[in-house]
């Protein structure tokens, strides 16, 4: 089943009981971990991820890549009209060698609880070189995570 982006289900309802803080400096902790190229991806990715430990052998693996991918640096909330949003500094894997499909944010401060699945569009490689999430702008039509 092929990867569906998105924030995930269980994330939304976290949201209206307060598991997940996103303020810089004070807040959650966020890692970005990243899934194999062709992966036979469950149909749990995608909307009804709940936890990064759903991702079991499906996560890359390579030369200078640790399982649990690496921290986010939060953006600290903010609104733009009507739109609440945050956003994660942009993340580079350095010196890796590894191919990826997509990657899962999640919360290592609230039990591992997914976030969301983005998926690249296609695999994405890099060889002894740098591997760079880049995130989008950080606004309300843009931002990673946004609530309209």
């Amino acid at each position: 089943m092929p990867l569906t982006q998105a924030l995930t289900t269980s994330f939304k309802r976290e949201l209206l009981v307060g598991t997940h803080n996103f303020t810089n400096g004070t807040g959650d902790a966020f890692n970005l971990a990243l899934f194999a190229a062709n992966a036979s991806i469950p149909s749990a990715f995608g909307p009804a991820t709940t936890n990064y430990s759903q991702m079991g052998a499906e996560e890359t693996s390579g030369t200078g890549y640790s399982a649990g991918g690496s921290p986010l640096t939060n953006v600290t909330p903010t609104t733009s009209g009507t739109t609440a949003l945050t956003d994660f500094v942009d993340l580079t894997f350095s010196t890796v060698t590894l191919t990826s499909r997509g990657a899962l944010i999640y919360n290592t401060g609230a039990g591992n609880a997914a976030v969301a699945v983005l998926d690249f569009g296609a695999d994405r490689s890099t060889t002894a070189g740098d591997f760079t999430i880049i995130f989008p702008a950080a606004d309300a039509s843009n931002a990673i995570i946004r609530l309209a």
